[in-house]
C-alpha cells in the first residue's frame, strides 16, 4: 500500500499528523458508501418515528385525550434535546463510534418497548427514551460523517443524508395506511407494529455500524496515536482493495497537535462567543429559522387541508407523499452545488428562494386562488429548496467549529432550534383556528417566509466559505500547535 506515515513520533507531548490530508485525498469507494448507509439511517428513523406518532394510532387503545396525545409528541422532542446535549458531550469525550452504537441501541429499546405500552405513563417514558437516542444520533453521526468523508464530497453527502429524514417520513406515511386500517389490522396491534418498524431496521443497521471505524481525526486529537494510525491504514487498505491507487501525502501537509482529553465549558463558550461570533450567529440563525418554518408547516398542513380545502382526515396522508418526496429530492439534486457553487451562495439561494415561494403561495391562499392540489404543489416547490437549506444548517454547524467540541456544538444549536421550533405548531394551530378566516394564517405564512429570508441573508453576510476545504483549514483544532505549511 502506498502512503505516507500518518503520525510520526510524538515529541514534547505533541503529535505530528498527516491523517486529515490522508482522509481528504481519498477517492469515493465502497468504504464511503458503507459510512453513508450505516450512519445515515438516523434521519430515516427520526422521520419514521415522527410520522407514525403523528398518526396517533395508540390514542383510542390507551384512551387518551387530544392534550395527552400532544404531550406524547412533546415528550419525544424533549427526549431529543436531552439526548442531544448529553450524548453530544459524551461523543466529544469518548469518541464517535461508541456513541453512534450506544445511541442507536437506546433508540431501539425506547421505540421497541414503547410498542408494548399498556398505559399512558409507560408510553411517555419510552417515547422519551426513543427521543433521547435519536437526539444523541444527530450529534454523534454528523460529527462522524464530516470527519470520515473527503472534503470534496463532504457538503453533498452531509446534506443528502440529513435530507433522508423525509424518506423515513414517507415510509411512515405509507406504513400507516394499512396498519391503521381496522379492516386490515386490529386497532390494538396496528400502532404497536408501527412502533416496531424502526427497531427492525435498526437491528440491521447495528450490524453495518460494527464495521465503521472510529474517526481517526478524533483519535489523534485525543492522543490515541497508534490506534489512529492503525485505523487510517485500514481505511486506506479498504479503499485500495476497491481498485483505487493512492498517492503519497506530502509531509508539508502535516499538522502538529498537542492532544487534550476534553474541552472545559469555559473554553467552549469562549470559542463560540469570542473566537467565532459570526459563525455562532450564522449557525443559530440557520438552525432556528429552518426549525420554525418546518415545524409550522409540517404540523399544520393536515389542519390546513381539512379546514380550508375540505379534505377528509384519512385522506391527508395522500397529500403528504409529494410533500415528503419534494423534501427528499431537494438535497439530492441541490447538494452537489454546495460543493461547487459554494456554501454561502447556495444557502442564500435555498433559504431566500423558499421564502419567496412561500410568500407567493400566501398571497394566492389569501385570495382563495388555490385548491388542495395547487397548495401542495407550492409546498413541494418551497420545501424542495428549504430542505436542502435546512440540511446545510447541520453541515454548517458541524464543519465550522473545532473538532474537539464538534458534537457539543451540534447539540447546542440543535437544542435551541428544537426549543424555538416547538412554538411553531402551537402558533400555527391557533392561526388555522376553525378555518373561518384566512387572514391570520396568511400573516403566519408571511412571518415564516420572512424568517427564512432573514436566515439566508445572515448566512450570505456572515457565513463561511467551507466548500472543498479540509475541516482543519476551516477551523483549526483547539489542540493544534502549528498550522499546515
Amino acid at each position: 500500500m502506498t502512503t505516507a506515515s500518518a503520525s510520526q513520533s510524538a515529541t514534547g507531548g505533541t503529535i505530528r499528523s498527516l491523517i486529515p490530508a490522508r482522509l481528504d485525498r481519498l477517492p469515493w469507494t465502497r468504504f464511503h458508501w458503507s459510512v453513508v448507509v450505516g450512519l445515515g439511517v438516523a434521519w430515516i428513523l427520526d422521520g419514521l418515528e415522527v410520522q407514525l406518532v403523528a398518526a396517533n394510532g395508540y390514542a383510542h387503545t390507551l384512551h387518551l385525550s387530544s392534550a395527552q396525545v400532544g404531550l406524547v409528541g412533546t415528550i419525544y422532542l424533549i427526549g431529543e434535546v436531552v439526548g442531544s446535549l448529553y450524548f453530544g458531550w459524551l461523543s466529544d469525550r469518548l469518541g464517535r463510534r461508541r456513541l453512534f452504537i450506544l445511541t442507536l441501541l437506546i433508540y431501539l429499546l425506547g421505540s421497541g418497548i414503547g410498542g408494548f405500552a399498556f398505559s399512558y405513563w409507560f408510553l411517555l417514558i419510552f417515547r422519551f427514551v426513543a427521543g433521547a437516542g435519536i437526539g444523541g444520533e444527530y450529534a454523534a453521526i454528523n460529527s462522524a460523517i464530516d470527519e470520515l468523508i473527503p472534503s470534496h464530497y463532504r457538503g453533498r453527502i452531509d446534506i443528502a443524508i440529513n435530507g433522508t429524514y423525509w424518506a423515513g417520513a414517507a415510509l411512515g406515511a405509507a406504513a400507516s395506511i394499512p396498519l391503521f386500517n381496522p379492516n386490515l389490522v386490529s386497532e390494538n396491534w396496528g400502532w404497536r407494529i408501527a412502533f416496531w418498524i424502526g427497531p427492525v431496521i435498526g437491528l440491521f443497521i447495528i450490524y453495518l455500524r460494527r464495521h465503521i471505524p472510529e474517526s481517526p481525526r478524533w483519535l489523534v486529537t485525543h492522543g490515541h496515536e497508534k490506534q489512529a494510525e492503525a485505523t487510517i491504514a485500514d481505511i486506506e487498505q479498504r479503499v485500495e482493495e476497491s481498485g483505487a491507487r493512492l498517492e503519497p501525502v506530502d509531509d508539508s501537509q502535516a499538522i502538529e497537535l498537542k492532544p487534550i482529553e476534553y474541552v472545559p465549558f469555559r473554553v467552549i463558550a469562549r470559542t463560540l462567543l469570542r473566537q467565532y461570533p459570526k459563525r455562532t450567529i450564522t449557525a443559530a440563525a440557520m438552525m432556528i429559522t429552518q426549525s420554525f418554518l418546518y415545524n409550522a408547516i409540517f404540523f399544520s398542513y393536515a389542519l390546513v387541508l381539512e379546514n380550508f380545502y375540505g379534505i377528509a382526515t384519512d385522506h391527508t396522508g395522500y397529500f403528504f407523499f409529494p410533500f415528503a418526496i419534494g423534501n427528499l429530492v431537494g438535497p439530492l439534486v441541490l447538494g452537489p452545488l454546495f460543493d461547487t457553487i459554494g456554501r454561502r451562495k447556495m444557502i442564500f439561494t435555498t433559504y431566500v428562494g423558499a421564502g419567496i415561494v412561500l410568500t407567493i403561495s400566501a398571497i394566492l391562499f389569501q385570495a382563495g386562488a388555490l385548491n388542495a392540489v395547487s397548495q401542495t404543489i407550492f409546498w413541494c416547490v418551497a420545501f424542495f429548496l428549504a430542505s436542502a437549506g435546512a440540511s446545510s444548517a447541520y453541515l454548517t454547524v458541524s464543519e465550522t467549529f473545532p473538532l474537539e467540541l464538534r458534537s457539543q456544538a451540534i447539540s447546542y444549536f440543535f437544542s435551541v432550534a428544537q426549543i424555538v421550533g416547538a412554538v411553531a405548531p402551537l402558533l400555527f394551530g391557533a392561526l388555522v383556528g376553525d378555518g373561518s378566516s384566512r387572514g391570520p394564517l396568511t400573516i403566519g405564512y408571511f412571518v415564516g417566509a420572512a424568517i427564512m429570508i432573514i436566515g439566508g441573508i445572515i448566512a450570505l453576510w456572515l457565513g463561511t466559505d467551507a466548500e472543498r476545504k479540509s475541516l482543519e483549514t476551516i477551523s483549526a483544532p483547539i489542540s493544534l500547535v502549528t498550522t499546515p505549511r
